[in-house]
């Protein structure tokens, strides 16, 4: 039996993250995803979509197998999946439509149902195989399935950080929204005002070659700090960002601020225009809206999203 055209990814996000995880999702899956609430289905050849552990909102992928209008009609195909002895494990993923499942007993006897079907050893302990069943739009999925490993989350215990970094969950999806379709390592980074080094942790974790720039050197020193922590190769200059001269297929910017300051326009300008000439795609993160040095900077605004945390928010641009 072969794999259809069809991946299908299930994601969960806090509600103030909505935004930043839709605008990931979209940069990451492009205009073939179909995105609903907690499902991100993807329509044609899999080649190149993102593995389950990319984003720090992605819960699981399955790789449709077998798809039919009802579940009789699936099971029935279920039997023909070739395992080559191999141990197996079924899980089943609330998908939309009208066969939505609430109960906990109800799930578990679906994937028991589909279980008894394959011809194999079932191990719910560490199975060869994993597969996933779900509902989706009137139609019953089934097909191989991988979960999420939130690799990300050991870097959230750093050595060195701000109290106002960018939170890791939010530095993980602005790499992948920088990156676009485009999968490492065949796609270079630089972040210019690189703090304490979130942003490339994060890129390095997932293979984008990226390099940090920042003139403090207490950033620069705890970013380097940071780096060796997870074993990761010191790509850090101490200078400034003006002065750069390599160029790049994408920058991240968060540009500086403090709790009692914003950066004052002329500089946040002057910063705006290097980035530009470093790289034609960028994300810009701010405590305000930039429209209008994003555009003297000869920016386009492609997208956006806003990350909030209490009366606090974050303006997040994808420019080029």
């Amino acid at each position: 039996m072969t794999e259809t055209n069809k991946v299908v990814y299930a994601y969960v996000r806090h509600e103030e993250e909505a935004e930043l995880c839709a605008l990931e999702l979209r940069s990451m899956l492009g205009a073939r995803a179909s995105i609903g609430d907690g499902l991100a289905v993807v329509e044609g050849d899999s080649l190149g979509l993102p593995n389950v552990d990319r984003s720090p909102f992605f819960k699981r992928r399955l790789d449709v197998i077998a798809e039919a209008d009802t579940l009789p009609g699936l099971l029935e195909m279920l039997p023909g999946i070739e395992l080559e002895g191999r141990s197996f494990k079924v899980l089943y993923t609330q998908g939309q439509g009208e066969h939505k499942v609430s109960s906990y007993g109800e799930q578990r006897e679906l994937e028991r149902l589909a279980g008894s079907k394959l011809r194999g050893t079932a191990d719910m302990r560490n199975p060869d195989r994993l597969f996933g069943l779900m509902s989706y739009r009137g139609r019953w999925l089934f097909g191989t399935c991988a979960e999420g490993g939130k690799l990300w989350l050991k870097h959230q215990s750093k050595p060195q950080n701000y109290s106002t970094a960018l939170p890791t969950r939010a530095a993980r999806a602005i790499v992948n929204i920088a990156a676009g379709e485009a999968n490492p390592p065949a796609f270079s980074m630089i972040d210019p005002c690189c703090g304490m080094g979130t942003v490339l942790i994060e890129a390095l974790s997932m293979g984008f070659p990226i390099k940090g720039i920042d003139r403090n050197p207490m950033a620069a020193r705890g970013a380097r700090v940071n780096l060796a922590h997870f074993g990761y190769p010191d790509v850090v200059r101490l200078g400034d960002m003006r002065e750069e001269t390599g160029e790049y297929d994408a920058a991240i910017v968060d540009l500086p601020y403090n709790l009692c300051s914003v950066l004052p326009e002329e500089e946040a300008s002057r910063m705006l225009l290097a980035v530009r000439r470093m790289a034609a795609r960028a994300v810009i993160v701010a405590t305000e809206e930039m429209d209008g040095l994003l555009s003297k900077a000869a920016f386009r605004v492609k997208d956006r999203a806003r990350l909030s945390k209490g009366s606090f928010t974050r303006y997040i641009s994808v420019v080029e």
